[in-house]
């Protein structure tokens, strides 16, 4: 590293971490961090990276019309895990260097997947409501013990769901585009297509990345096919699925339940969405717990030394 590059830090999450601030001031003396917590897209991000040498990014969107008024800009560094908003091939074009870990917050996400089948199944969002609103009642649900779990990709964070989930007994079924023989046949899980797996699962949980081929790869046809008593859990990126159908689900019980950290928007506009009873909705917290956000910082923070191009395995 040299410690005369300028580093910029387009993440309110790592610039309001005064632990990653620190470590990262320890190797870099011309810091310059989003301190005023801006989401920074198009010109404010250009500003904002314009002279720097070096950048740790998070959700921001780097394009050809950003890195065409980024002369100096020679690495870019993940903090975080997914790619889909980044161009390798253009960053390898630019001759910009990539930092990248993938998995550092797998732990972070795959409990609060766990968190959220248990809490829809023993339907704890709808014992809690109707508490809070005067009404003792018990509600009946079901165990997360024995059920049929659908994983939607199992890269980093589909296989730490599945370990996860050995001690319950689950039958596991797994659709994939790349195949994991050996982890397959370690936990006993079948690879299945997208509709089988729609269609026999209990618990079905989302963990692909956002691109043109997945984008609304839960529309309605394929909504339609999951049993009326299963539940739905997404904490990997807004569109992938219709939100406009999944409610109509929700609300006309087709759908047992169902647990969004991302949405197609964010902040969401759908208050009657949110509204729902047997709905569960968090702020794209899936990889926020301080562990995660520390591993993922520091990652960061080790990529801006990398010395390598990008390329597409990322």
């Amino acid at each position: 590293m040299n410690s005369i590059d300028k580093v910029a830090v387009c993440s309110r999450s790592f610039s309001r971490n005064l632990i990653l601030r620190n470590e990262l001031l320890e190797n870099y003396k011309n810091v310059t961090f989003n301190d005023q917590g801006i989401s920074l897209k198009g010109q404010s991000l250009i500003n904002f990276l314009s002279g720097h040498d070096k950048a740790i990014i998070a959700l921001e969107v780097i394009s050809q019309e950003v890195l065409s008024e980024l002369p100096n800009l020679k690495v870019i560094s993940k903090y975080g895990v997914g790619v889909d908003t980044i161009d390798l091939e253009l960053l390898a074009s630019y001759s910009i260097n990539f930092g990248w870990t993938g998995g550092v917050n797998k732990r972070s996400v795959s409990e609060l997947v766990i968190s959220f089948a248990i809490s829809l199944l023993r339907q704890v969002p709808m014992a809690h409501r109707q508490v809070v609103e005067g009404v003792w009642k018990q509600c009946v649900g079901g165990l997360l013990s024995n059920k049929v779990v659908g994983i939607i990709g199992c890269g980093f964070i589909g296989k730490d769901v599945i370990r996860l989930l050995q001690p319950f007994g689950c039958k596991i079924i797994v659709n994939d585009i790349k195949n994991f023989e050996d982890f397959y046949q370690t936990y006993d899980i079948e690879s299945v297509t997208l509709d089988q797996l729609l269609i026999r699962a209990d618990v079905v949980s989302l963990h692909v990345p956002l691109n043109e081929s997945t984008f609304r790869m839960l529309n309605a046809e394929k909504l339609k096919m999951l049993k009326p008593d299963s539940i739905l859990i997404n904490l990997a990126r807004g569109g992938l699925i219709d939100e406009s159908y999944l409610k109509y689900m929700l609300i006309n019980q087709k759908l047992a339940g169902a647990a969004l950290d991302v949405f197609y928007t964010e902040p969401p506009e759908d208050s009657e969405l949110l509204s729902l009873p047997n709905l569960i909705v968090t702020p794209h917290i899936g990889g926020s717990s301080i562990e995660a956000i520390l591993a993922m910082g520091r990652a960061a923070i080790n990529g801006l030394d990398v010395q390598t191009l990008p390329n597409s395995s990322c």
